[in-house]
């Protein structure tokens, strides 16, 4: 097969162009200490959820001045704790886990929106500025009882 000579010189130059980018991406990455995702996940064992702390204890506890953390287990059909209270203005700080299968935890009218992998330690924050009862909602199917999967966080 015969490649003409110009057809030669731009696949040459396509494909330096290509090196040079990955070149410059990769010496930008090590220079500013960039990472891939993965590398900072916090986990823990998904079978020793209920007895790893703080999951041993899911609670919500006042750790500022109208802030606040909810450590939070989610489970077949359920989370823990099951009513959550907290003033109008408060900034919630989740910190929630699975101990079996994938969940979600979403608030809906807020921007809380996430997925709870078993093991896995996520965090969210959000501050709640309007008075009311917030419904947290598992939104990844995750079995037969799945509908009945909630918790409520009550803003007053």
């Amino acid at each position: 097969m015969h490649i003409h000579r110009l057809e030669k010189i731009w696949l040459t130059f396509g494909f330096s162009m290509l090196a040079v980018f990955l070149l410059v991406l990769g010496i930008m990455a090590f220079s500013m200490g960039i990472t891939t995702p993965g590398s900072h996940r916090h986990a823990i064992d998904p079978a020793k959820v209920s007895e790893t702390a703080p999951f041993d204890q899911p609670v919500l506890k006042k750790v500022g001045d109208n802030e606040y953390e909810a450590v939070m287990t989610a489970f077949a059909y359920g989370y823990a704790p099951t009513k959550m209270e907290v003033p109008a203005g408060a900034t919630v700080h989740f910190t929630i886990t699975s101990s079996d299968v994938v969940h979600g935890f979403e608030i809906p009218g807020t921007n809380v929106n996430m997925m709870v992998l078993p093991g896995e330690v996520n965090h969210i924050s959000h501050t709640f500025k309007k008075a009311g009862e917030y419904l947290i909602l598992c939104n990844e199917y995750c079995g037969t009882g799945h509908e009945f999967m909630k918790t409520t966080l009550v803003v007053k």
